[in-house]
């Protein structure tokens, strides 16, 4: 076997044992996936996935960040190509080094997957490459692993995708008239165009008003053109806004005052620090929105993203060379807090690359501010040790019910209930430490963990 049964299971018996109750007890509860980057054109035409290294390696930044720190190029690996031209070739790459990723959490992901869906039991390298090339390809080309098929064997209730609001949303209008039972939603992702620093920022601008029939060359119009576009994704079944943000800063101009600066970045006459201004404006006026139609807000800020000027202007943005940073939470938050903090109207979702923030802004926030709600480890902490840190440094202060399950960002839709296992396994395991050392009774730790894996992920993003 790739994988044991009792992994990321405590090494002491008795806990172990407790682990694996609780595990069992929640292992066939259905996943949940209310914030990723799959593509919801994969369930509207269900079509076949192309091949394994279209399917492993192509879109995984976790994969090919990896190979290209050791100095595998990331033109062999055919990264950025609508359509990979020798994908056994690529494969083979991947294959040959595939021992890099010894004990990361990608190697733990890849081996469930190699291993639950597609029946291999030894371990990927060199030797085993055609074999698990030959062996994936031919599964793939079966209506068993079509993507609605999977959906189902994964047993998803929900399927968030991220989406800008130029979006036509035409595959999920599609998928929406199809018949298919499965719920597969949007989410509204306005960085394109509520940040100045974005590549074409204006024409973007200029082409929300469009779409909506707004006249985005002033404030008002701006702001009635993204609640226009909110109003489009609420139609088509989003719960969810979510905003990547360099830092957390938010804001609070008067009207006025937002206006001016609103004109300054869209005629591009902005500074860095009027940039900054500006998306601290919109994290509060997004709050608000919020307040209005009842979206749930997620905030996903400190990664400086594209960090390899060289790799982003060769193979464009997110191509694995996003880099964490420390963030402000306590005062970065405030001024949109001491508008809306107290909103109970509002579900504000904080994640961070920060681990340092845990226990010492963000549990403490998040168990105070009725709003706020703490999302999962994310990113380059979604791991074993990463997912318990956080159960350690934020249980004491925000609780249980202050934390919203997990969710696993992925663009790798195979590794969904990869990721999902590792979190309940990582889960289990601090509940039944939390038991044996008598801070939690048995009882309550059983439901605890089904409300980790469904109840609190299933509340808090309105699902």
């Amino acid at each position: 076997m790739l994988i044991h049964p009792d992994r990321l299971f405590p090494a002491d018996p008795d806990t172990r044992k407790l682990a694996r109750s609780l595990y069992q007890h929640i292992v066939e509860m259905p996943i949940i996936s209310p914030h990723g980057h799959t593509q919801a054109s994969w369930f509207a035409h269900n079509l076949p996935f192309p091949d394994p290294a279209k399917l492993f390696v192509q879109p995984d930044h976790y994969v090919y960040r990896m190979l290209y720190s050791q100095g595998i190029s990331m033109d062999d690996l055919e990264i950025g190509k609508p359509e990979i031209e020798n994908p056994r070739g690529v494969w083979k790459i991947f294959a040959n080094n595939y021992w890099l990723f010894r004990g990361t959490p990608t190697a733990m992901w890849l081996d469930y997957e190699f291993q639950e869906l597609f029946g291999l039991s030894e371990p990927l390298s060199e030797k085993t490459a055609d074999l698990y090339f030959d062996t994936i390809a031919e599964k793939l080309s079966t209506p068993a692993f079509l993507p609605r098929a999977l959906y189902e064997r994964f047993r998803m209730e929900v399927l968030a995708t991220t989406d800008s609001p130029l979006d036509s949303l035409a595959d999920h209008k599609a998928l929406r008239n199809s018949g298919w039972k499965g719920r597969v939603i949007p989410a509204f992702r306005p960085d394109t165009v509520v940040d100045p620093d974005f590549a074409g920022f204006a024409e973007r601008v200029a082409q929300l008003g469009t779409q909506t029939h707004e006249n985005t060359e002033t404030w008002i119009g701006y702001l009635n053109a993204l609640r226009l576009s909110r109003a489009r994704f609420r139609s088509l079944g989003a719960t969810a806004t979510d905003h990547g943000h360099p830092t957390a800063l938010t804001a609070d101009l008067n009207p006025s005052e937002a206006a001016a600066l609103y004109e300054k970045v869209r005629t591009g006459k902005s500074s860095p620090a009027d940039n900054e201004l500006f998306r601290a404006q919109m994290l509060t006026e997004m709050a608000g929105m919020s307040v209005e139609d009842g979206l749930v807000m997620q905030i996903h800020p400190g990664s400086v993203r594209n960090h390899n000027r060289s790799v982003y202007e060769r193979y464009g943005r997110d191509a694995g060379a996003d880099i964490p940073q420390a963030v402000n939470y306590v005062n970065a938050l405030r001024p949109l807090l001491d508008r809306y903090g107290n909103e109970r109207r509002l579900t504000l979702i904080l994640f961070t690359l920060d681990e340092t923030t845990y226990s010492r802004e963000l549990a403490p926030l998040a168990g105070h501010y009725p709003c706020l709600r703490l999302g999962p480890p994310w990113w380059f902490n979604d791991s074993p040790e990463g997912m318990m840190r956080f159960r350690e440094q934020a249980t004491e202060t925000a609780g249980f019910y202050n934390t919203v399950g997990f969710n696993d960002d992925t663009r790798a839709f195979l590794s969904i209930p990869a990721r999902h296992d590792v979190a309940r396994r990582t889960d289990c395991s601090f509940l039944a430490r939390m038991v044996v050392e008598h801070r939690l009774r048995e009882d309550e730790a059983y439901e605890v963990a089904r409300d980790l894996t469904y109840t609190l992920v299933k509340k808090a993003y309105k699902l």
